[in-house]
């Protein structure tokens, strides 16, 4: 938990109550949760739980189902399981309600399960629900490197489109190639709108990003006609100005998302369409959870330290059990 907002020094780990299950809910015995940029936020006092949702860090898990509440039929108590959480994961046990919970793919163990839900939930509802990511199209997905980003890669890529990301450093873009990007874009020395317009002249079709206003003007100039840009994350602030005379003349559409704050309703139908449709993607192997280090809950304040200073590729796992 956190003390107050602030830096890794007011990460602290406490005992709390046991949480019970309500209706509709299961409880799971935590094997290990994950570290996403929600959760830095959060820590620094400006990404706060919705109301009534633990003060817990930690937006996904892995674990076996330890108890269940009046109304829930699919689960049982001893199930493999991991879930997409609005808070809680940083902690041996968590309540989530029945619908956000997934069956742990059955090639992968606790560890490598935890570092999924956020980041394909996350993915598949943006790209794919709502961008309508199509075979033929080019997708550009910013920050490459990190979780949200190798999951982006891959899932494009398997599904035919053609990708290309913007990474940090020339190691992170020889992981994304490895991970199936076919153009990567150093920011730190490359125009992202000029590279991509050498490769593909029409532009991008879908865009994620985790910047915000930052990119904003250049993201519609690079955006393809009907193209759609889908804001995720606001790292690079949240006010900036647009020219609407951009966007009609490219029909194009800025959609601005999150998924933490929306209706449990609507949660599970996010993640029942990943597991019908990613799911099995995974159990085949043809996508993977990517995670760069695995540690213990003990040493949140290094694995936030690591996730702030973007050293990883790919996921930070926090394991609760030797």
């Amino acid at each position: 938990m956190c003390r107050e907002a602030g830096g890794t020094e007011v990460l602290e780990v406490r005992q709390l109550p046991d949480p019970v299950a309500r209706a509709g809910q299961v409880v799971i015995s935590v094997a290990a949760s994950a570290v996403n940029r929600a959760d830095l936020q959060q820590r620094k006092g400006v990404y706060p739980p919705p109301p009534g949702e633990s003060e817990v860090l930690g937006l996904e898990c892995a674990g076996t189902v330890e108890s269940v509440g009046e109304g829930v039929e699919r689960w049982q108590a001893g199930d493999r399981v991991c879930a997409l959480l609005s808070g809680g994961g940083y902690a041996d046990k968590v309540a989530v309600s029945a619908g956000q919970v997934l069956p742990v793919p059955g090639n992968l163990d606790l560890v490598q399960a935890a570092a999924l839900p956020e980041v394909v939930c996350t993915v598949w509802s943006n790209v794919f629900m709502i961008a309508a990511l199509q075979p033929t199209e080019v997708m550009l997905v910013h920050g490459g490197g990190g979780g949200i980003g190798t999951m982006a890669i891959q899932l494009a890529h398997v599904l035919g489109a053609t990708v290309a990301t913007t990474v940090g450093s020339p190691e992170k873009a020889a992981r994304c190639r490895e991970l199936g990007a076919d153009l990567t874009i150093n920011y730190r020395e490359q125009d992202f709108v000029e590279e991509v317009r050498r490769g593909h002249p029409r532009g991008a079709d879908v865009i994620l990003d985790n910047m915000g206003a930052a990119y904003l003007a250049r993201n519609v100039d690079v955006l393809a006609t009907e193209g759609r840009l889908v804001v995720i994350g606001l790292q690079g602030g949240a006010s900036g100005e647009l020219d609407l005379r951009t966007l009609l003349a490219k029909r194009a559409a800025v959609i601005a998302t999150g998924l933490r704050s929306r209706p449990a309703e609507e949660k599970a139908a996010i993640v029942a369409s990943v597991e019908e449709n990613v799911w099995p993607l995974i159990e085949d192997g043809q996508v993977k959870p990517i995670i760069h280090a695995t540690m213990p809950l003990e040493e949140v304040r290094a694995a936030h330290e690591l996730v702030d200073a973007s050293r990883h590729v790919g996921k930070v796992v926090l394991t609760t059990v030797g």
